[in-house]
């Protein structure tokens, strides 16, 4: 591989559609698209000042290096990169791309990051900024801590373990998403969602879990969860209690106790619905 070692690269498309290279301590200023067209291309301390560095690259692996605020757009339409103890300061990061495997990456400002990608990993990364995930497939999350107001909305096939969100609205139109040993604090949870499951959750969320076809909890915690399960077909364990259910539309739901239950038969067919205090059926049977 042709090896660059601590060299500044200015200009437009500086190294245009290169192949084969190794870049070391470099860096990247005053000139869009420097590495446009790469392709297997390894890049360890380097720092990226300019817009849209990484489009249109396949087979790319970062460490150790920084995409500043003014790398804007910074990865577009690229397959195949890995990025490992990274800082990505730049909004609009990834938009249009598949392969995507981040380890011990730092998204401070992650707004609209990571629209309409495709085969993407997570580990240990930190994001902060709305919109994350938008319209993504095909995504796995591991101990990650995520501050995204209308994350993962229009999701699919979402895996998420281990996590911390803070997020009003996430999930929204998503489908098949499952979120495990995970806490989530947000406004209106999951509505128009399909297929969300979560297990071993603590979850706390204004009017949330709402409008939601194929609802499933598992051993989750509702804290400071009101409304919740609004024209819903819910399948909920919950363990504790839950301050107020209104109006699912079917299923059942079965905590140690409820500080309201709204029911109303005008709204849904209530007899769809079974909603128990867990032990009070083999009470009743003895």
């Amino acid at each position: 591989m042709k090896k660059y070692a601590r060299q500044i690269f200015t200009g437009e498309r500086a190294l245009f559609c290169v192949r084969d290279i190794n870049l070391y301590e470099c860096t990247f200023d005053d000139g869009e698209s420097p590495l446009k067209e790469g392709q297997n291309i390894s890049v360890d301390a380097c720092a990226f000042r300019w817009k849209y560095p990484l489009w249109y690259c396949r087979g790319v692996k970062v460490t150790n290096s920084t995409l500043f605020d003014t790398a804007r757009a910074g990865i577009w339409y690229t397959q195949g990169i890995e990025m490992a103890n990274c800082i990505i300061e730049a909004p609009k990061t990834f938009r249009r791309s598949r392969g995507i495997k981040l380890v011990d990456v730092s998204i401070p400002n992650a707004q609209e990051t990571l629209w309409n990608c495709e085969d993407v990993e997570l580990t240990r990364v930190s994001a902060h900024g709305d919109y994350l995930a938008f319209n993504g497939k095909n995504f796995r999350l591991k101990d990650c801590t995520i501050l995204s107001n209308y994350c993962f909305d229009g999701a699919e096939n979402v895996l998420i373990e281990n996590c911390r969100l803070l997020a009003k609205d996430a999930f929204w139109n998503s489908v098949n998403v499952t979120v495990k040993n995970s806490y989530i604090s947000g406004e209106y949870l999951g509505w128009n969602a399909r297929n969300l499951t979560l297990e071993n959750c603590t979850i706390e969320s204004l009017q949330g879990l709402c409008y939601i076809k194929g609802l499933r909890l598992v051993n989750c915690r509702l804290v400071n969860t009101t409304l919740a399960f609004e024209y819903s077909d819910v399948e909920a364990d919950i363990d504790g209690t839950v301050d107020s259910v209104k109006n699912p539309s079917s299923g059942y739901i079965v905590a140690d106790g409820y500080g309201q239950i709204i029911m109303e038969d005008g709204k849904v067919n209530t007899s769809l619905t079974r909603i128990e205090v867990r032990g009070s059926r083999a009470e009743k049977t003895a």
